[in-house]
């Protein structure tokens, strides 16, 4: 049998051993591994020795037949898929492997076996060169069962940032599929908040694996509570027909555009408050506090609490290509332009690129579709609810790639969101939708200002917020001491209706036991009297009896 690269690569991506692997390592495997077969009956391992290396049975079956302690022969058939040898099921027994038909198995020899030694699930010397391969590494914890943790120095708000459940998801399922399909459409479901201080568990279900295709249904976990749901579907890729009919828009080179950094800076120290892009548009980009999982954004209006919050680190580089639309107050449409990349260099594996695309693809998309809306006095709620990707063309994550958002419609406290990925070229890589709840609030106009704006305003002001302040203390005192006066009351009547209730059991138990009494001594005269009768009629008999004898 002649060794198919491409068959080879989709045999071993069915093995569970070898899922956490980085795709390099995974392919310098196909490279090395050797065919070997066996006839029926034949030792492929005899017992003690440890052989050639690692062997996956490619077709046919295999036993592992020993001793016990008792003297009874033991077996262990193997299958497709299943791997014996050097740290297989076969070394632990120390028995005979034979095979049980004719044995095909690809032989990863024991000069190779270090590629087995898992330092990182995306690169194979273990080193992270881009801060966003920390955030979507993956512990495996069981077959197809994987944990991950936010880190400190991850974008975070009071809750787990949505884009990472995504790109952590969308890792955990394509771990699980050969590394020769490739993802291509995704759906995720949000429902519950996630929290960053406990870890996540995410549990891939095999739904369906084909030749070309395969599908993957991966659930979030918290506190044994499904967070957070994502189905993806895999293809291998192969020529076909081609066209495209979106248009790239017109937009600024990425060099010439400000990093976001430098864009709060400028508007921070020319106190552009309240902020109505960074709050809107920019609030996960610039670690701010996320409006996208039921956050409170009117605490950020105060630019002495922003100056002190700083910046989070972010693991991608955003600039947006109309940077004077972040000193507007007003006008803002609900649609906005700007590149995107991740920092540092990411390695080749075209599954990790695309779960960076996804997980950077929910950093602002609902806080654009909520800009009509921005108000100085009014507070913006988001939550998001499902989010749709497609994957149309190969990209590179770590190159510049052109976001276009825009939000076509918003009704019954729901928004909609789409959006168009485009690389340098102009070619369309990627189409992404969401939707969300959009809630709004009034926040309460400030009864305290700073010092020195009002002049006697203030005063009257802090004047009357003072005696408010003293009111309610004193309403609130009254009425728990009316709430305790009547509290006292009524477990007062209660215990009075229990010891009345006790009284009238005492006087029934006594009713009772006297007419019990009664009842005893009236029985006892009965029977007295009974007997008495029964001795007089007995006396008359004999009397009788002795006059009838005198008469004779």
């Amino acid at each position: 049998m002649k060794k198919n690269v491409d068959s080879v690569i989709e045999f071993l991506g069915g093995i569970p051993l070898l899922h956490q692997l980085p795709r390099s390592s995974l392919m310098k495997i196909t490279q090395v591994v050797r065919v070997a077969h066996y006839d029926s009956g034949q030792y492929v391992i005899r017992e003690g020795e440890g052989g050639d290396g690692i062997y996956f049975i490619w077709e046919g079956e295999a036993a592992v037949c020993g001793h016990s302690v008792e003297g009874r022969v033991s077996e262990l058939r193997l299958h497709r898929n299943d791997y014996f040898g050097n740290g297989g099921p076969a070394s632990d027994k120390q028995g005979d492997v034979i095979a049980l038909s004719k044995l095909t198995c690809l032989l990863l020899p024991n000069e190779h076996c270090i590629l087995l030694q898992l330092k990182s699930i995306w690169k194979s010397d273990g080193r992270h060169d881009s801060p966003v391969e920390y955030i979507l590494h993956l512990d495996a914890i069981d077959e197809n069962i994987y944990r991950c943790i936010t880190l400190p120095d991850a974008p975070r708000s009071r809750f787990i940032f949505g884009g990472q459940f995504i790109g952590q998801a969308l890792a955990a399922a394509s771990k699980t599929v050969d590394c020769l399909k490739i993802v291509h459409h995704l759906h995720a479901t949000f429902l519950l908040a996630g929290d960053c201080d406990i870890p996540v568990i995410y549990e891939v279900h095999n739904i369906f694996d084909g030749q070309r295709f395969a599908n993957r249904q991966v659930y979030a976990m918290q506190k044994r509570n499904v967070v957070f749901m994502l189905l993806a579907s895999f293809l291998k890729e192969q020529e076909g027909f081609e066209h495209q009919e979106a248009v790239m828009p017109s937009a600024p080179s990425p060099d010439t555009l400000l990093p976001r950094e430098k864009l709060i800076e400028r508007c921070i120290a020319k106190s552009v408050f309240p902020l109505p892009v960074l709050l809107t548009g920019l609030t996960e980009a610039v670690g701010l506090p996320s409006c996208s999982r039921n956050s409170d954004l009117s605490m950020w209006t105060d630019p002495k609490k922003v100056a002190m919050k700083g910046l989070d680190p972010w693991p991608i580089e955003m600039r947006f290509c109309e940077p004077n639309i972040a000193m507007s107050e007003s006008n803002l449409l609900p649609s906005v332009r700007y590149w995107f990349r991740a920092k540092g260099k990411l390695s080749d594996d075209p599954a990790l690129h695309r779960c960076v695309v996804a997980y950077a693809s929910d950093l602002i998309l609902l806080q654009v579709g909520s800009n009509p809306f921005r108000r100085k006095d009014t507070t913006i709620h988001l939550l998001s609810l499902n989010h749709s990707m497609w994957f149309h063309r190969p990209l590179k994550a770590d190159d510049w790639l052109l976001c276009v958002i825009e939000s076509p419609s918003s009704y019954n406290g729901r928004i909609m969101c789409t959006g168009r990925m485009f690389n340098r070229k102009g070619e369309l890589v990627v189409s992404l939708a969401q939707e969300g709840l959009i809630r709004m609030g009034r926040t309460p106009n400030p009864t305290v200002r700073a010092k020195g704006v009002g002049g006697e305003d203030d005063d009257r002001s802090r004047r009357r917020s003072g005696r408010l302040g003293e009111m309610s203390k004193k309403n609130n005192l009254a009425r728990r001491k009316r709430q305790h006066e009547f509290d006292l009351k009524r477990e007062k009547e209660e215990k009075e209706k229990r010891e009345k209730k006790l009284q009238v059991q005492k006087n029934k138990m006594k009713v009772d036991r006297s007419d019990k009494k009664k009842q005893r001594g009236s029985s006892k005269f009965q029977v007295g009297k009974k007997k008495l009768k029964t001795k007089l009629t007995a006396l008359a008999k004999a009397k009788a009896a002795q006059a009838m004898e005198i008469d004779r």
